[in-house]
């Protein structure tokens, strides 16, 4: 449940309201503010779905074929050197694929790429190299997949990993970068695309 703050009847007063989850967006869109506690991972996700996001898609080589992940952390570091870093749980099987080939690109889908979307998205969607059969994709100079259906990529040479709480902040050099200047962005904004 999330607990919101609406303006009462007194100037400036508050007064605390229990939301539904259907209630929050209806809130939301008539200008109010809330305010919740962390507490767990669904939270988590909740609050962080008040950002608009690129939707990216970290890939890698390996040795039975290519493999990669929808990223929910991929941002910049520094620009000098130009420097990525992405987030991929140590579970993910694109991870040891990242460490063996020290190297992954970010393909920063455009808003036509929904079939690769769809294959990453999925929970049901096959896996490994699987999840890549019938996607329109190249393979870069680094040896890992770069999407068609993008607004650009990020090839990038690992340069540090840092693991905490299941998780991996992998830190990568970029060597080359693509672009497709005429695509336009799929945008991730509350648990759903903009269309």
């Amino acid at each position: 449940m999330l607990v919101g703050s609406a303006k009462s009847g007194q100037a400036g007063a508050k007064a605390a309201q229990v939301l539904s989850p259907a209630d929050t967006a209806q809130r939301l869109t008539r200008g109010s503010t809330m305010e919740r506690q962390i507490t767990d991972a669904r939270s988590f996700w909740d609050a962080l779905g008040v950002r608009a996001t690129g939707v990216a898609i970290v890939t890698a080589s390996a040795e039975n074929g290519p493999s990669g992940f929808l990223a929910l952390s991929a941002t910049h570091l520094a620009a000098s050197p130009p420097t990525m870093t992405i987030s991929v749980s140590l579970t993910t099987s694109a991870y040891a694929d990242i460490i063996a080939s020290g190297h992954f690109v970010i393909n920063y889908l455009s808003s036509e790429a929904t079939d690769v979307y769809d294959r990453f998205s999925s929970r049901d969607a096959p896996k490994g190299a699987e999840r890549f059969v019938g996607l329109d994709y190249k393979i870069g100079k680094s040896g890992a997949p770069v999407f068609a259906q993008t607004t650009g990529a990020l090839e990038c040479k690992v340069e540090e990993i840092i693991e905490r709480h299941g998780a991996a902040l992998v830190i990568g050099t970029i060597l080359w970068a693509h672009e497709n200047g005429t695509a336009q962005p799929m945008v991730h904004y509350r648990g759903t695309i903009l269309r």
